[in-house]
């Protein structure tokens, strides 16, 4: 059987879909792509990030962090039809919560732009998702996966913050502290996120873990930040996702101790265990 996908009948068309778009000569999508890329002060990386996206995207989504630089500018002049929004608060998880809302696309993409991450990587990620994944998530140390920019102190963090999600959560993480992930626009009525920071990564790898969406895990290599300083913080950052971990823990947990047990409508009470057997006992001598 080919794995070409065909376009459909006349008046079958997907839901926000006209056309499937081919992504390479074995197949052809027909749920819309959009691109997230959080950007502050980025003018001269976003030349190198936005050639390697692939053509077939349906829409980028550029979230300003008040730049002081052309990144609005320059992201027009590569891209006319780049949907710029504006951010009102601060810190990268603000910036992405502000970009999903603003995406019109059935697939949401997350992509630094830093020059770190390939555009042409979106391929696997959505072949992913396409075949039957809720969220593809990105990860430098699966096979296949690489890094050129880990000290020592951040590899020996991620992974004892990694070990302990997969612990505490019951997943399956080679990665944990990585931006580079797509999922299906619904997941986010299920991961509900509320953080502004760098740990905002964390925190939707734990909760679609715990909203039992499954999860694919996609090799990807991250590459040396082209231009500009990062505002990563090995140490600062580490605790904030250190924190994020253990309140998501404690809110796992809490249902269980102050699970309501109030009698429920027209629900028969449980009797006392001597009540049950002298029940019983009756119930033997009559019979």
């Amino acid at each position: 059987m080919s794995s070409v996908l065909r376009p459909p009948a006349t008046g079958t068309e997907p839901s926000g879909a006209t056309k499937y778009r081919p992504v390479s000569s074995h197949l052809a999508i027909a749920p819309p792509v959009s691109v997230v890329i959080p950007a502050m002060n980025e003018a001269e990386n976003l030349p190198y990030v936005f050639k390697t996206l692939p053509d077939w995207i349906h829409e980028v989504v550029l979230v300003d962090g008040s730049s002081t630089d052309d990144t609005v500018a320059v992201a027009r002049a590569l891209r006319p039809d780049v949907k710029v929004v504006e951010q009102r608060g601060k810190g990268k998880g603000d910036a992405l919560i502000t970009g999903f809302q603003a995406c019109t696309g059935d697939i949401i993409v997350m992509v630094d732009a830093d020059g770190s991450a390939d555009g042409q990587e979106i391929v696997s990620y959505v072949s992913a998702l396409v075949s039957g994944a809720d969220f593809a998530k990105g990860s430098r140390f699966a096979n296949g996966g690489g890094t050129d920019d880990m000290t020592f102190i951040r590899r020996v963090g991620n992974a004892a913050l990694c070990a302990a999600v997969n612990r505490k959560f019951g997943a399956r993480y080679t990665d944990l502290c990585y931006g580079y992930n797509a999922f299906w626009r619904h997941c986010l009525d299920k991961i509900d996120l509320d953080c502004t920071g760098f740990e905002v990564e964390t925190l939707m790898n734990i909760r679609v873990v715990t909203a039992g969406l499954r999860v694919q895990e996609i090799p990807s290599h991250e590459y040396l930040r082209i231009h500009g300083v990062s505002n990563l913080r090995a140490v600062r950052d580490g605790l904030r996702v250190l924190r994020v971990i253990l309140r998501e823990r404690a809110n796992r947990r809490a249902p269980r101790g102050g699970r309501d047990r109030s009698p429920v409508p027209g629900a028969v009470p449980a009797r006392p265990a001597r009540q049950a057997r002298q029940a019983r006992q009756v119930r033997r001598k009559a019979s």
